[in-house]
């Protein structure tokens, strides 16, 4: 049982790294599809203007307004698609779904980095890519938690799940090191490694990936806890386990509610991960690359956010209470990041790292811990399978609020970058009324 659990573990834990990995690219390389070029001397020949260094069809005024819309034709299609993944990751071998998602996932990115190599200038063309790769990336929340909650009994869940789910941060932090690598060389490079990355570790799950106890004729953490003073075999049959339908999934107590919070929560986190960068870049003196660079610290704020979050809900059962303190603390602390962050590179380090911890901890803790809980409530014990349902409804819910964040921050960044964050305060104050 133990080296199925940590194997169990450490897989998915690689799995949703590399589908964190391969989103990261597109929040880089904003930066060169559309720049400001006034100060470059164009070649001979060139039209110039503000944008003529940048890549058509983002060469024009409206360039962030076009990849807002990308950023949103992924998130959207991801957001309600998840619903749909929910579903189905409940009804067929979880190996597969994970393994088929992840490889069409790959595809997709790649497909988006060879249309510098073929000169693809079409708009329509990066937004299909783009909504495709959405719709495929759906395929890995459901099945991971599914996994490890089959595996994990809720003892030490929060504290887990709170160290497993730094995959996202990490993914984040490695796909932003790996698009800045490639950035200012050859940025189609940016997508086609994390592409090849997520397709190749598609092949590993399919390979290794043991998703439930039973496949292996083990009991699970809870059913074996149920069953320690009674004379049941330690083999047990797949039969008597239903799915759960989506109408009864949201009648279990706390999925509306940590939806809806997770809605603005994700919204804010996600804001970052597709604007930080270029955040950095607009309101420093700093490279493409170094923009990149730092803004993964944003995502090492993250990982110790969701390891306290998990630790804290663990120890003193109260995980609202918890995401509470946190949404609160993370208010004005998004105020001074906006204020000071750009005035030396010691302080801009230290109040994103601060906003990273207070703003991922709430979203990693409602993501993985509190919808394992909920995907395993006493009021459908024993009688369904609901990990992936619920996990789902939860993060396809707060998947709306990551679509709608991305491209608020591109209409209301024309404004002012100042009037981003009072969007992202207000979003936090709205969590906590969820």
């Amino acid at each position: 049982m133990v080296r199925y659990r940590w194997s169990v573990l450490f897989l998915t834990f690689l799995c949703y790294t590399s589908y964190h990995l391969s989103r990261k690219p597109l929040s880089v390389v904003k930066n060169v599809l559309h720049q400001n070029c006034s100060q470059l001397v164009p070649p001979p020949g060139t039209p110039v203007d503000s944008y003529w260094c940048s890549y058509p069809p983002f060469d024009k005024e409206d360039g962030d307004k076009l990849l807002g819309q990308l950023d949103s034709a992924f998130l959207f299609a991801y957001a309600f698609g998840m619903f749909a993944s929910g579903f189905i990751a409940e009804r067929v071998d979880v190996r597969y779904f994970l393994s088929i998602g992840m490889i069409f996932s790959g595809i997709f990115t790649y497909l988006f980095g060879i249309a510098k190599s073929y000169q693809i200038h079409s708009f329509a063309y990066f937004f299909i890519v783009q909504l495709l790769c959405g719709l495929c990336q759906t395929s890995g929340w459901p099945g991971v938690v599914s996994c490890v909650g089959n595996w994990f009994g809720e003892a030490r869940r929060g504290l887990i799940f709170g160290i497993w789910n730094s995959h996202t941060s990490i993914g984040n932090i490695l796909g932003g090191l790996i698009a800045a690598a490639y950035v200012d060389r050859d940025w189609s490079l940016s997508f086609i490694v994390p592409g090849l990355i997520i397709a190749l570790t598609g092949f590993l799950m399919f390979l290794f990936l043991v998703p439930r106890p039973r496949d292996v004729g083990l009991l699970s953490m809870d059913m074996e806890t149920e069953s320690r003073d009674a004379p049941s075999p330690i083999l047990m049959s797949a039969h008597g386990e239903s799915a759960i339908g989506f109408r009864e999934a949201l009648r279990i107590p706390g999925v509306i509610e940590y939806s809806l919070g997770l809605f603005f929560a994700k919204l804010v986190s996600y804001t970052f991960l597709y604007w930080l960068p270029r955040y950095i870049k607009v309101r420093t003196v700093f490279s493409n690359e170094e923009s990149a660079n730092l803004s993964t610290l944003f995502d090492v704020g993250g990982i110790l956010g969701g390891i306290a979050a998990g630790y804290l809900s663990d120890r003193y059962r109260l995980p609202a209470i918890t995401c509470g303190g946190m949404l609160v603390s993370a208010i004005p602390m998004l105020f001074l990041y906006d204020t000071y962050g750009s005035s030396d590179m010691t302080t801009n380090i230290a109040l994103l790292m601060c906003v990273g911890f207070l703003v991922n901890g709430p979203y990693a803790l409602i993501t993985t811990a509190v919808s394992a809980m909920l995907g395993q409530h006493k009021s459908i014990h024993g009688k369904s399978r609901a990990l992936a349902t619920v996990s789902a409804i939860i993060d396809g819910t707060g998947s709306i609020g990551a679509a709608i964040g991305p491209l608020l921050a591109a209409y209301i960044s024309a404004t002012g970058w100042n009037n981003v964050f009072y969007m992202l305060m207000v979003s936090d104050i709205l969590a906590l009324l969820a």
